[in-house]
C-alpha cells in the first residue's frame, strides 16, 4: 500500500482589524421634521409670479380628518378671519395660532399676506391643521421657491389619518370584550 503523505494546510494570515462602517448619511445632512428656513425672505418674495391686485386673492382648500377649510389669501396687511371671527378669538389656544402661522414663518412671509378662511367639521385641532394646510397650499401658488420650502417642511402633504371604524363583535375598532375563563 502506498503511503499518503499529507501536508499541513497553511495557516491563514491573521485578519486585519475591521474598520467601523461610515454612516450612510452625514449627521449634518439629516433633516428630521425640523423646520428649514428659506434662503432669504427677500429672495423668496423677489420671485413672485402673482402680483395680486387690490381685492384679488388666491384660493386653496385644506383638509385634515373630517375638517375642511376654504382659504382666501390676500396680499398686504389685514385682519386674519376664520368663520367671520378674528382668528385669535376662534382659536383661543396659542398653540393653534402657532400652527396656523408656521407656513408664513418658514417662508419668511410674515406680515406680507393675510387670509380669510371658512372651516367646518372636525374638532378644533383638526380645524387648525386644515387651515394651516389651506394656507400652505395658497402660499405655494405664489412662486416655485416658496413651494419648495413648504414641500420640504411637509406642509403641502395632507395628513390623511382618520379614526378607524368600529368592527362588529368588538367594543371599538380593535378593542375586544374582556375574556372570562369561567
Amino acid at each position: 500500500m502506498p503511503t499518503k503523505t499529507t501536508t499541513k494546510p497553511h495557516a491563514a494570515a491573521p485578519k486585519a482589524p475591521r474598520k467601523p462602517k461610515a454612516p450612510a448619511v452625514k449627521k449634518a445632512e439629516v433633516v428630521h421634521h425640523a423646520e428649514v428656513e428659506a434662503p432669504a425672505a427677500e429672495a423668496v418674495v423677489a420671485h413672485e409670479k402673482h402680483s395680486l391686485a387690490k381685492g384679488r386673492y388666491i384660493f386653496a382648500t385644506g383638509r385634515r380628518k373630517t375638517a375642511v377649510s376654504n382659504v382666501r389669501l390676500f396680499e398686504g396687511k389685514g385682519e386674519t378671519i376664520v368663520n367671520k371671527i378674528p382668528v385669535e378669538k376662534y382659536f383661543s389656544y396659542s398653540f393653534f395660532m402657532e400652527e396656523i402661522g408656521r407656513p408664513f414663518a418658514v417662508t419668511g412671509l410674515v406680515g406680507k399676506y393675510h387670509f380669510t378662511a371658512h372651516v367646518n367639521g372636525g374638532g378644533p385641532h383638526a380645524q387648525a391643521t386644515a387651515v394651516r394646510h389651506g394656507v400652505a397650499m395658497a402660499l405655494s401658488k405664489i412662486s416655485e421657491d416658496v413651494r419648495k420650502v413648504l414641500k420640504k417642511n411637509g406642509f403641502l402633504t395632507r395628513d390623511d389619518r382618520k379614526k378607524e371604524r368600529k368592527k362588529p363583535g368588538l367594543k371599538r375598532a380593535r378593542r375586544s370584550p374582556q375574556w372570562a375563563k369561567r
